[in-house]
Formats: C-alpha cells, sequence, structure tokens
C-alpha cells in the first residue's frame, strides 16, 4: 500500500513531539511537511521546537514551515505552564541547525492541496486550529481536496482543561475551530475524553527509558516533566498523551471508538468560550460533522507508541 500523505500542523509542546517522532517512525505514513502555529508558546519557539524533534528523529530534510503567531482575532493565550518556558522543557537537547522554510505555513497547505490529488491529503492539526481555518478562508476550494482532518482538540464528558467548560487547542483560536468544524470536510476529533484515558503511568516512562535510544530517553524525560503538572491537577497516575492519539488513530483505528454527531464551537458567550458543543446523545436534529472519539484502547496505544518509537 502507498503511504498515506499527511501534513501535521503542530504546537510543540512535549506531547506534539510524541506525536511527530510516532509519524516519522511510521513508513505507513508519508509527512509532507511539519506547519507551525503559536500555541502552547509563541511561533518562534514552536517552529525551533519541530526542527528539534525532526533532528532529534535525524529528519534533517523535513520541511518545516512557520505560520500564524495569533488567533484570528483574539490574543494569544499559551501554556507554559504545562510545557516550561521552551515548550520543549525537559531533556537538554541542542539548538537546531536544519532551516526554516521560507513560505508561510498557510501559504503550504493551501499550494499543497492544490498540487496533489484530490483526496489524497490528510491534515493533522496538533494545536489551535489557525493556520488551517486561514487556509480555508483564503483558498476555500481546497476544502473538497482534503481526505480527512484528524484533530486532537475539544472535550465532552471531560469538560474543560484551560476554563471549566473548553480544552486548551480550540479555546485558543475558537474562531478558527467553527470554521474548520464548519468547512464540510470530513473530520475526526480526538478529544479529553480520549486523551486523559492514554496515561504515561510510571511503567509506560520507564518503557520509553530502557529503549537506551537518545529518542527514548528524550520522551522520558519529555513526559517526566509535564506529567508532574497533571499529578497534581487532576490526581492521576500519570500525564495524558494527547496528541498522539492523532498518529495513532491514523496507524490503528481501531485501537479507537466514536460516535458520528453534531459538534458546534461557542465563540461568544464568556462563560463558556470555547466549548465544543458535542451532541453526543443525539438530541438535536443538527446534522453530524465529526466522528467524535469517544474512548481508546489504552494498553494497545502504549504498545504501538513503544514499540514504532524504538525504531527511531
Amino acid at each position: 500500500m502507498m503511504a498515506r500523505k499527511i501534513i501535521i500542523d503542530t504546537d510543540p509542546g512535549q506531547d506534539d513531539a510524541v506525536a511527530i517522532l510516532l509519524a516519522l517512525a511510521s513508513p505507513e505514513l508519508e509527512v509532507l511537511g511539519l506547519t507551525c502555529v503559536a500555541g502552547n508558546v509563541p511561533l518562534d519557539l514552536t517552529a525551533r521546537n519541530a526542527r528539534i524533534i525532526c533532528e532529534l528523529a535525524d529528519r534533517r530534510q523535513m520541511p518545516v514551515y512557520a505560520g500564524c503567531d495569533a488567533p484570528l482575532s483574539r490574543k494569544l493565550v499559551t501554556a507554559e505552564h504545562v510545557h516550561g518556558k521552551t515548550g520543549l522543557d525537559g531533556p537538554t537537547l541542542p539548538d537546531p541547525t536544519m532551516p526554516l522554510q521560507d513560505t508561510h505555513a498557510v501559504d503550504f497547505i493551501i499550494d499543497t492541496l492544490r498540487i496533489q490529488d484530490t483526496g489524497s491529503v490528510t491534515l493533522c492539526p496538533l494545536g489551535p486550529l489557525t493556520n488551517i481555518a486561514a487556509a480555508f478562508e483564503r483558498a476555500p476550494d481546497i476544502i473538497d481536496r482534503v481526505q480527512q482532518i484528524v484533530l486532537m482538540g475539544g472535550a465532552y464528558f471531560e469538560v474543560g482543561n484551560i476554563t471549566p467548560t473548553a480544552e486548551f487547542n480550540i479555546y485558543v483560536d475558537p474562531e478558527a475551530a467553527k470554521i474548520v468544524f464548519a468547512a464540510g470536510a470530513p473530520l475526526v476529533v480526538l478529544p479529553l475524553d480520549v486523551t486523559h484515558k492514554a496515561l504515561t503511568t510510571q511503567p509506560r516512562v520507564d518503557a520509553f527509558r530502557a529503549m537506551g535510544t537518545d529518542v527514548g530517553r528524550a520522551v522520558a524525560d519529555w513526559t517526566g516533566f509535564f506529567e508532574r503538572f497533571d499529578k497534581e491537577k487532576y490526581g492521576s497516575a500519570g500525564a495524558p498523551l494527547h496528541d498522539p492519539c492523532v498518529i495513532a488513530y491514523l496507524l490503528q483505528p481501531d485501537l479507537f471508538s466514536g460516535r458520528d454527531i453534531n459538534v458546534e464551537i461557542e465563540t461568544a458567550s464568556d462563560l463558556t468560550l470555547g466549548m465544543t458543543v458535542a451532541d453526543w446523545w443525539r438530541v438535536t436534529d443538527r446534522p453530524a460533522n465529526a466522528l467524535f472519539i469517544g474512548d481508546v484502547d489504552a494498553d494497545g496505544f502504549f504498545a504501538l507508541l513503544i514499540e514504532r518509537l524504538a525504531r527511531l
């Protein structure tokens, strides 16, 4: 089978880093490029971090593009309180030497979808949806060319992690999320309901370190750093690996289960701004616009992750 072509839109973030490494370790996926957006940390750091991750995986030829440095119409909210000042706090890794591409990330997304065969490119947003929404707004002709959008964002049963009702990626740029969710492209959503079941318990972190590789040590150090926040906040045994769920879904969708439902984005309320209003129980007549994932086989997820990362 031919490898599935993907663009990873990202704001690294330790969990973004693990997702990118998983994709780069998987021959079933052809990563056409990494597009960076402001989110967990400002754009200059997300673009830097994406290149650090590529060099850690010895993929220095991977094109990395800087995109939008702020949400469509709001001030940027970041998450250094979770990810540290650099976004990749934990291990000490060298500064990247590979170049950042001159092309803007939004232009790369538009150009790639126009050049590639219709229905052959999947978009994998791991952060705020600003770049994707900007591309759709600027070039609406590309929407029908998208094979699928598989994103990490939102919540239903787990409600919110940055406000009582909103997940971080959607909250940072709810207007962008509203555009993407309403666009009509095939959409798969990996919300907190799933990612909070994929926890980095101590045996799983130990398994990363036991690889004895630079990648294994980095992943163990990253998870060791950011899980302190979630353990204190939730009283859980570890931290959720949010973004790798996107890549794992592409590789082994049978690890996940969900429902085709309607999901709307709240943009007007101060109280519930950024909420993903997911009609899980189908109590409205609004048409389904997303496969909203509700569960994951966590053991299978980590088995996949450990097996693939050991290849790098």
